[in-house]
C-alpha cells in the first residue's frame, strides 16, 4: 500500500485519519516537532485502546522555522495530507493570535512547496485541508465552491491557506482542498463543547438558534479524504460537509436528546453575551453558513452519515 504523510498528524483530525488510513493498510508518516514523544504518545494510547493496525506508522522531523522536513520522508511518500494549522477556536482572537492562526497554514504550505521543489520525491497528489470559514453569512444561500472568500478574517485566512498551497501544481502534483465543515467526534472540537452544559442539564441555544450549521461526522470526513487519495480524477475544491445542514438550536437539542432524553433545559445564550466572553470569534459561532457538498458526492464519494440524528447516535448513543 502507499504511504501518506500528514502535517498536523498528532490533532484531532489526523489523529482520526491516521487510524483509518493504517486500518486500511496504509503507511503512515506523522510529521513532529519531537517525533520521539509523538511515537511514544502513540504507542501508549494504542495500547490503551487495544488498536491493531494494518499499516505501519513512522514519525519524521519538522520544523517551519527552519524549513526543514526529514529528507528520507519525503523520498518514501506517496500522498500528503496537509492539516497543520492552529486551532481557530482554542484562544481569544488577538491581533497576535490572529497572526499566529494565518503564518501556522500558510508558512506550512510553504514548507511542503519548498520540499517539493528541492528534494526527489514520487508524490502524487496533495490532500489540503481548508474550511467552510471560506464563506460569510449565507442569509439564506447556499454556498458552492465558486462563491469568493469573504472579507472577513477567516474567509481571508482560508484565501491565503488555499493560495499558499496552490504553488504544488506547478510541480505537476495533483491537487485537492476540502472545505471542512464542522467536525463532529468525541475526541475534541465542536461536540465537546456542546456536551459541557448538557451534563449539567443545560442545553445551550447560541443566539438565536436559527443559524445554520453545516456539519460533518468524523468518520465521513476521514473517509473522504482517503476517496480523495484514491480517485485520481478529483482536483481543485469541494466542501465537506454532510448534505442535510441543521439549525444550531436542532443541532444543541439533539445532542441533549442523546445525551440525556428528555431531562435537560433548553437556555438561549444571547449574542450580547457570547460577544463579552468570545470576543470577535463569536461571528463564527452566530454566523449562518449552507453550504453544498454535491460536487464532493458527484466524484463518487458517499456520506455514511448524511443526518445528524444517525451521527448523533452513533458518536453518543
Amino acid at each position: 500500500m502507499p504511504t501518506v504523510l500528514i502535517t498536523g498528524g498528532t490533532g484531532m483530525i489526523g489523529t482520526a485519519l491516521s487510524r483509518h488510513l493504517l486500518q486500511q493498510g496504509y503507511d503512515v508518516i506523522i510529521l513532529s516537532r519531537n517525533p520521539i514523544q509523538t511515537a511514544s504518545n502513540y504507542r501508549a494510547s494504542a495500547q490503551q485502546n487495544s488498536f491493531r493496525p494494518s499499516g505501519n506508522i513512522f514519525y519524521a522531523k519538522w520544523d517551519t522555522e527552519k524549513m526543514m522536513i526529514d529528507a528520507q520522508a519525503i523520498a518514501k511518500t506517496d500522498y500528503i495530507v496537509h492539516l497543520a494549522g492552529e486551532g481557530v477556536a482554542k484562544k481569544r482572537w488577538t491581533k497576535k493570535r490572529k497572526e499566529e492562526i494565518r503564518q501556522s497554514r500558510t508558512k506550512s504550505s510553504e514548507l511542503l512547496f519548498h520540499c517539493l521543489s528541492t528534494q526527489p520525491n514520487k508524490v502524487k497528489a496533495v490532500i489540503s485541508a481548508s474550511a467552510i470559514g471560506w464563506y460569510g453569512p449565507d442569509a439564506g444561500k447556499v454556498f458552492t465552491e465558486d462563491d469568493p472568500a469573504a472579507a472577513d478574517f477567516l474567509g481571508q485566512t482560508c484565501l491565503a491557506w488555499e493560495e499558499s498551497i496552490n504553488k504544488v501544481t506547478n510541480l505537476n502534483k495533483r491537487l485537492v482542498k476540502l472545505r471542512l465543515g464542522i467536525a463532529l467526534s468525541n475526541e475534541g472540537g465542536a461536540l465537546v463543547e456542546f456536551k459541557k452544559p448538557v451534563r449539567l442539564g443545560v442545553a445551550a441555544v447560541l443566539g438565536s438558534g436559527k443559524q445554520m450549521v453545516s456539519w460533518v461526522h468524523i468518520d465521513d470526513l476521514c473517509r473522504a479524504f482517503i476517496h480523495a487519495i484514491e480517485t485520481p480524477e478529483m482536483e481543485g475544491v469541494f466542501n465537506l460537509a454532510a448534505p442535510n445542514v441543521v439549525s444550531n438550536k436542532e443541532l444543541t437539542l439533539g445532542i441533549a436528546k442523546s445525551m440525556n432524553g428528555n431531562f435537560f433545559i433548553p437556555i438561549p445564550v444571547p449574542a450580547f453575551l457570547l460577544k463579552i466572553i468570545m470576543g470577535e470569534m463569536s461571528v463564527e459561532v452566530l454566523k449562518s453558513t449552507t453550504v453544498d457538498s454535491s460536487k464532493l458526492q458527484s466524484s463518487g464519494f458517499n456520506f455514511i452519515y448524511p443526518q445528524v440524528d444517525s451521527a448523533l447516535h452513533h458518536l453518543i448513543g
